[in-house]
């Protein structure tokens, strides 16, 4: 088990693209929405063993803006999911003292969905262990179209100069204002894209891909990630 006296560079930031659940489920003749479901579980396992290693931010990647265009049925079981996730929240982590915020456009959800949303947060906001970010109907374009509206309306009103905008003052008005970047992003999976998540943020971002399916990524493959990150040279566009 990796901890914070392993010897390795810890990313203080690590982004997870949970991919394969939908696949999972089906090398196993399985309906999809049963791969969500041991996904979910998979989720709190790992989130669980990454606050321990001394990852300060961890960014999950649960439902994109497209997953919409996915079937009703497995939109459906996803947002029961969900639900059902954000009651368990109200106690879950509590023990592991981890931070739970909530990244996405919150519209495209129900009244009540949001509420425990909103409850799930408040709950959570005082806690003092690692933050974990759950995009939640996020897509990244969306994101910076959002963070450039905002600088519109701040310089039309007059707020800030339009030649004096700079990259933190988009940077700030992202859904991930206010913490670093992630120095790693993983894939489960086996796909070698980014898939609209944390499209600005990921600009010197280590990125690393892995065959295995989410609900088969444990604490191993996780370990495995933080050597391959170790074995990179990160320059940042220098020599």
């Amino acid at each position: 088990m990796l901890d914070k006296n392993s010897g390795l560079v810890i990313p203080e930031h690590v982004g997870i693209i949970m991919d394969g659940n939908g696949r999972w489920a089906k090398k196993r003749g399985l309906p999809r929405s049963i791969g969500h479901q041991f996904g979910a579980k998979n989720f709190r396992k790992v989130t669980r063993y990454i606050s321990k290693t001394g990852v300060k931010y961890l960014t999950l990647y649960a439902f994109s803006t497209e997953n919409w265009k996915r079937p009703f049925e497995e939109v459906n079981a996803l947002m029961g999911i969900f639900k059902q996730y954000l009651i368990d929240s109200l106690t879950d982590f509590k023990d592991d003292d981890i931070k739970i915020v909530y990244i996405g456009d919150r519209n495209g959800f129900d009244p009540a969905l949001k509420k425990l949303i909103d409850e799930s947060e408040e709950n959570a906001k005082d806690r003092q262990g690692m933050q974990l970010n759950i995009a939640m109907n996020y897509g990244s374009r969306d994101e910076i179209l959002r963070s450039v509206k905002m600088l519109a309306k701040d310089v039309r009103d007059g707020r800030i100069d339009p030649d004096s905008i700079t990259e933190e003052d988009i940077s700030s008005r992202l859904y991930t204002g206010g913490i670093p970047d992630p120095d790693l992003i993983i894939r489960t999976g086996g796909e070698f894209r980014l898939s609209n998540f944390m499209l600005y943020q990921s600009a010197y971002s280590e990125f690393y891909s892995t065959e295995v399916l989410w609900p088969d990524f444990h604490e191993e493959q996780f370990d495995e990630a933080i050597r391959v990150f170790n074995q990179r040279s990160r320059r940042f566009g220098g020599v």
